[in-house]
């Protein structure tokens, strides 16, 4: 008896009083093959009905001479329920050979009689002749192989209406291909049996591949790369899935994203954005080019323009209050250093004897407004960048430290940083924007800004994301560097997912700091790349040729999305009202504009 009969065998009711107590015991066991079984079977020419569900097996019957790379992609990756098998019998190839000499021996016969008898050449023969010479010369040389491949199909749906819109769905993909299937009629029963996952080939309908046409039918050809919740990254280029994660339900909560210039960066990172507002996620923004204004608009959150003559300030001065497994010891220590190397940026390097300096000098301007390891940091008035420079000028072997520092406290540059903080990000969506500053002071900036922004988040814990546009303005400093390394390691105790994006793959990279920030980030996205920079990724995320040459010629918002060692070719998707809100196309913000211009002159003449 075969399995496949076995598997739905009823057992048969016997009387009672003939079985042994033994007998009846064993009767009544539940075993997995009751529980696997359909609650009823009918087999029919063209179909098997296993309970509430029908199903219908077709075989390939026949192929094109030629077979190109992922044919069978369409239909592995439809989105329907149904099981393939495929069957690959090994020929021997002595045996074969001998087979192929014959065959070999009548086409050339044939060839040869319509040319004596003076008949037009005919290309199938010809055809037929070249590729059973060259298909042997193979053989003969251990370069191909040949096989007997079977490839059955089983489809499954509700009623036959399914199945039959079904199967004219799977025609039409493999017949444009010149592939084609018949459904194995009276065999439904063996079919069906050939596709269970038993490797019983029992309809026993082959076709003869050798090893480079077979290979073509390798089934892995793409994977979905998802989760059950999350925002919406895009969509899988190869099968149309969606990718859709939640980065907190990750090792870490960070990204990093490479891409080039106008290759749609910033608005996947908008995107991203703009999806995590909805799970009551505040999003940080650091914004080097102004892009992010309309959005915190749009939002209902706030834009802080930071430069030299803004009106919201920062003092980097500030002392956070100190969280429940945090000492003011610990806060003060760790301020200072950070603002050592504030100092360092500054003031363009310092000696070991500077460093010094600017150490005991912060101390003691510190003390200055009576703070100290003891004090309550609720209650204190903190210093500012005029008292430092103070406090410097009475310290020995510090007069280059104050000359160099003027220019921040009393020239051009005295209004950035020389003030109390008037700035509050106790809001959903907050963008700091330092497109005004220049260049030469921008990494500054940054480091003064990342590191409020770490001293907000330390004081209550909720789920963040911090977004550094343009990271490669940070990786030109070590100080700096190494801070946006530490937001890396350290986020997640915080439950601060940091995304990371740069243009600049090369000065990004060349940062010692820059691998550690990749490899801590459990989501990394590539999206077009430019030729110059294309080698220095593919060796940094360990690539294919193809996918190199897939990021090379990808287009705006086409890439690769990477989560752990898994990831797949990624197409970002916008809605129209989210693309209103986050396009950088100049053309579409251009016309934005005009039309809400438009809309505010209306309403004021009908006021009026």
């Amino acid at each position: 008896m075969s399995i496949f009969s076995n598997l739905f065998k009823k057992k048969e009711a016997s009387p009672i009083v003939s079985l042994m107590p033994q007998e009846i015991y064993e009767a009544g066991i539940l075993e997995l093959k009751d529980v696997i079984a359909p609650s009823a079977l009918k087999i029919t020419p063209k179909e098997i009905n296993l309970g509430e569900k029908v199903a219908r097996t077709f075989f390939v019957i026949s192929y094109p001479r030629f077979l190109t790379d992922s044919w069978f992609a369409p239909i592995i990756n439809l989105d329907k329920i149904f099981n393939i098998s495929i069957f690959i019998h090994p020929i021997d190839t002595a045996k074969i050979l001998r087979h192929f000499q014959k065959k070999v021996a009548e086409v050339q016969s044939q060839i040869s009689t319509r040319e004596d008898k003076g008949l037009v050449r005919d290309p199938m023969l010809d055809t037929a002749y070249q590729d059973l010479e060259a298909l042997r010369d193979n053989l003969m040389q251990a370069q191909e192989k040949l096989f007997d491949v079977g490839v059955y199909i089983t489809i499954f749906g509700d009623n036959t209406a399914d199945l039959d819109k079904m199967e004219s769905e799977i025609k039409s993909i493999l017949e444009s291909k010149l592939i084609y299937v018949k459904p194995a009629l009276f065999q439904q029963e063996s079919g069906y049996k050939s596709v269970l996952p038993i490797g019983d080939d029992q309809l026993m309908v082959h076709s003869k591949l050798n090893s480079s046409p077979l290979s073509s039918l390798f089934p892995f050809v793409s994977f979905d790369l998802t989760s059950n919740k999350g925002i919406l990254y895009g969509i899988n280029r190869h099968n149309s899935s969606l990718v859709l994660f939640d980065r907190y339900d990750l090792e870490n909560y960070n990204s990093v994203t490479f891409a080039k210039a106008g290759s749609g960066k910033s608005y996947c990172t908008k995107l991203e954005i703009l999806r995590t507002l909805m799970f009551e996620t505040e999003v940080i923004v650091i914004d080097p080019e102004k892009e992010y204004e309309y959005m915190a608009e749009a939002t209902g959150g706030k834009y802080f323009n930071i430069s030299l003559n803004s009106e919201h300030h920062i003092n980097p001065f500030d002392l956070p209050i100190p969280g429940p497994d945090e000492s003011a010891a610990d806060i003060l220590r760790s301020n200072i250093i950070n603002l050592v190397g504030l100092f360092r940026i500054m003031l363009g390097g310092l000696s070991q004897e500077e460093d010094a300096i600017i150490d005991r000098a912060i101390t003691e301007t510190y003390a200055l407004k009576d703070i100290s390891a003891e004090s309550d940091f609720r209650n204190v008035e903190p210093p500012l960048l005029s008292d430092f420079e103070l406090v410097l000028a009475g310290m020995e072997g510090a007069e280059s430290l104050v000359e160099r520092l003027t220019k921040y406290t009393k020239g051009t540059w005295s209004g950035f940083i020389n003030r109390p903080s008037n700035v509050d990000i106790n809001k959903k969506f907050v963008v700091f924007s330092l497109r005004d500053m220049e260049d030469e002071l921008k990494p500054v900036a940054m480091y003064i800004v990342t590191h409020y922004i770490w001293n907000a988040i330390r004081k209550n814990l909720k789920k963040r994301l911090l977004v550094i546009d343009e990271a490669w303005w940070m990786m030109k400093s070590e100080d700096t560097a190494s801070f946006l390394l530490g937001l890396a390691k350290r986020g997640r105790k915080y439950y601060l997912g940091l995304a990371t994006i740069t243009q600049d793959v090369d000065d990004f990279l060349k940062s010692p700091y820059g691998l550690p920030i990749i490899t801590n980030s459990s989501i990394q996205i590539l999206l077009k790349q430019s030729p110059s920079s294309i080698d220095n990724v593919q060796k940094t995320f360990n690539l294919t040729d193809e996918e190199k040459y897939l990021l090379l010629e990808s287009d705006v918002g086409e890439g690769i999305f990477f989560v752990g060692l898994k990831h797949v070719a990624l197409k970002v998707i916008a809605s129209y009202t989210e693309d209103q809100i986050i396009t950088t196309n100049p053309a579409q913000v251009l016309s934005i504009r005009k039309a809400k211009m438009d809309l505010d002159a209306s309403q004021q003449g009908g006021v009026q």
